[in-house]
């Protein structure tokens, strides 16, 4: 995993508006969330079953994850290569897709290492450019 430190960390914004913004830029609801905390992931990086990610932590900090107006405060972001087993799983269990990736596949390793740190730390420092960008525009982001 790769921190990252930006200008981002602290920053509040209503869930429902950055989630506007962030899905314009390729981002997506990270899978574990709950009503007082969650991230957004996007990918930077995938070939076969490596896949290296940008991950945005929050906390909710006024109102539930599930409401518009919620508010969220941004965390430390981070860079983290998850590997996964493609192919076909012979256990005749998992659903597969046309590709034979299972997405309900654990990842071998959630945290693989990461060649080429400053790579992808420039890439992610990029990405999150582009996204305080967007919320700056639309007046979205405030300091916590």
């Amino acid at each position: 995993m790769l921190k990252l430190q930006t200008e981002l960390e602290g920053r509040m914004a209503s869930f429902g508006n950055a989630s506007e913004c962030v899905r314009g830029l390729g981002y997506h609801m990270g899978g574990s969330w709950d009503y007082d905390q969650g991230c957004f992931d996007r990918i930077l990086y995938q070939e076969g079953g490596e896949t290296i990610y940008l991950r945005l932590p929050f906390a909710v900090m006024d109102g539930q994850l599930d409401h518009f107006n919620a508010g969220i405060r941004f965390g430390t972001p981070y860079v983290i290569k998850h590997v996964v087993h493609v192919g076909l799983d012979r256990d005749g269990g998992s659903l597969l897709d046309a590709t034979g990736f299972s997405q309900f596949q654990e990842p071998i390793d959630r945290d693989g290492h990461i060649e080429n740190k400053n790579k992808w730390v420039h890439a992610g420092e990029e990405a999150i450019e582009k996204l305080m960008d967007c919320l700056n525009e639309q007046g979205l982001l405030r300091t916590g």
